[in-house]
């Protein structure tokens, strides 16, 4: 049995304003094409299909002709479960349609944990492989809140309800892959599923990867994961990474890059053969649909670099930051006029020069539309002289409250 492991395709994320379909129907093209090419009987989609949690109707389009594409063909399953970026409700609401094709949706935590339980046949109905498709657990789903609790009370509860949730559907997957034994079917595999941030999980700045719960001790080690598990599929870093050196834990990262932070960075999907109930891994390069190009430096940098790829015939999407001494006023009409007749296209210019020099001069002046969120609440921190001792507890309180408001399910009814 071949399984294909992805994630994090964030489908509708634009970058500074362009939108990205072409890349996404790329993607998503050379998947299904690669889903043939290999003979992948299972694709296994572990979060953040969406990149908001009201897609848009381009969006959903690109997501229901490719699950239709793809359940026609040698793949016999698909199991998608939701991120942190994707609405439960609206992901499950076509679930029981989507069954009809061999796909399986799990968007939320079930109140029975059976229901996350996936048995998987081959064409003769035998049992192939058991899935724990866990999704993206939220914190009122794993943890109680008590009064008085610290922060590190929330992330110990945190951790001790995820490893809960976890030995308890893996404990269930274990009762079936006995049964099957009993009946003369052994070596089926588990295969898990999770949306979730690792110890020691690399990102990188920029990739738009958010903190999943308030506090960043609320990392998850290998040792929460059952040992019974063959092999597990996560989700929501965009690093391709083995979790804690251990080959069979994996992330398998972003199939595009979801901004410059990622534009070097070689994307996988991973390719893992059962013949047993050991993996052999094998990690497939994503080819690069639509490059980006970072150029930071003086104008002559700048202008050096545009040359080179003007010659190369790129046809990149660029990010400009300018950090000459000079203060360069018409920088944007002059790079607009090198790049005239070229496939290349300026997404955004950071003139450092000409920001330092407004921020000196507007500070007195400032509005609320020049503050976040988070900016708002430290100014009135210090308004009204909240001692710093009460300052650590009263931030994680207000940022569990905006987690909750960007958490809300606007689908749900």
């Amino acid at each position: 049995m071949k399984v294909l492991h992805t994630s994090d395709w964030h489908l509708g994320r634009s970058l500074y304003g362009r939108k990205r379909y072409d890349e996404f129907t790329a993607f998503l093209d050379w998947l299904s094409g690669t889903i043939e090419t290999e003979g992948i009987e299972v694709l296994l989609v572990a979060g953040d299909i969406f990149d908001t949690s009201t897609p848009s109707n381009r969006a959903q389009e690109l997501y229901y002709r490719f699950l239709c594409k793809v359940s026609g063909s040698c793949c016999r399953h698909i199991v998608v479960i939701a991120g942190n970026h994707d609405s439960p409700s609206f992901l499950n609401a076509p679930k029981e349609l989507l069954r009809a094709l061999n796909v399986y949706v799990v968007g939320t935590m079930t109140e029975n944990s059976e229901d996350e339980v996936i048995i998987l046949n081959d064409d003769q109905k035998r049992p192939e492989a058991i899935v724990c498709a866990v999704p993206y657990l939220r914190d009122k789903d794993i943890r109680t809140v008590e009064p008085g609790e610290t922060i590190e009370d929330k992330n110990a509860k945190l951790i001790d309800g995820l490893r809960t949730h976890y030995l308890e559907v893996c404990a269930i997957a274990e009762q079936k892959q006995s049964s099957f034994k009993v009946n003369g079917q052994p070596d089926i595999p588990i295969i898990a599923m999770g949306h979730l941030f690792t110890s020691g999980g690399k990102t990188i700045d920029g990739d738009g990867v958010r903190e999943l719960y308030v506090g960043s001790l609320a990392h998850m080690g290998k040792d929460v994961f059952p040992s019974t598990i063959d092999y597990l599929a996560l989700g929501h870093l965009h690093i391709p990474q083995c979790v804690g050196g251990s080959k069979h834990i994996r992330y398998c990262g972003s199939p595009i890059p979801m901004g410059y932070g990622e534009a070097t960075q070689g994307k996988k999907v991973i390719v893992v053969e059962f013949n047993s109930t050991t993996p052999s891994i094998q990690e497939l390069q994503v080819p690069c649909f639509q490059p980006l190009e970072r150029i930071v430096g003086s104008l002559d940098d700048i202008l050096t670099r545009l040359e080179q790829l003007k010659h190369d015939k790129s046809n990149a999407w660029l990010e400009i930051e300018y950090t000459g001494r000079d203060i360069v006023g018409n920088l944007q009409e002059m790079l607009n006029e090198v790049l005239a007749n070229s496939s290349m296209e300026i997404l955004r210019i950071k003139n450092k020069r000409i920001i330092d020099r407004v921020i000196n001069t507007i500070q007195e002046d400032e509005t609320l539309d020049d503050l976040n969120v988070n900016d708002v609440f430290e100014r009135c921190l210090e308004t009204f002289n909240v001692p710093p001792e009460d300052q650590a507890e009263l931030t994680s309180s207000y940022n569990e409250i905006i987690k909750s408001l960007h958490e809300e399910d606007s689908n749900a009814e």
